[in-house]
């Protein structure tokens, strides 16, 4: 959060979602939230965040591996996610599709992915 200037590190979505963190020798490397947003009809994926120390080492990819888990444990079908414009090459490689208009979050432009389990 400091890293990018974003401001709002903690929303009302919080205390409803799912929170993952994947710890390396003990240490957490990187971390997601998932939960069900009734307007897209959909879970879905926030928060996709890798310590810059534990970067290129798939950690995100693991992210995302675990929270399609948690979705299809839960019966989901459908996963969506707004990725940062500058990084969503990542996402496709993982399967995710951009859908719709890019739009500012704090200044930064995102752009809606989807992925079908």
């Amino acid at each position: 959060m400091e890293e990018q200037g974003f401001a709002v590190e903690f929303d009302e979505i919080d205390p409803i979602a799912r929170h993952i963190v994947l710890f390396e020798d003990g240490a957490p490397a990187g971390t997601c939230r998932v939960y069900w947003n009734s307007s897209k009809n959909s879970h879905v994926i926030g928060r996709v965040a890798v310590r810059k120390e534990f970067r290129g080492r798939s950690f995100g990819g693991q992210l995302l591996q675990e929270a399609e888990q948690l979705v299809r444990s839960l019966q989901g079908k459908t996963l969506c996610l707004a990725a940062q414009v500058r990084v969503k090459v990542f996402y496709e490689k993982c399967g995710y599709t951009e859908a719709g208009e890019h739009f500012l979050d704090e200044g930064c432009p995102h752009v809606w992915m989807y992925k079908t389990l």
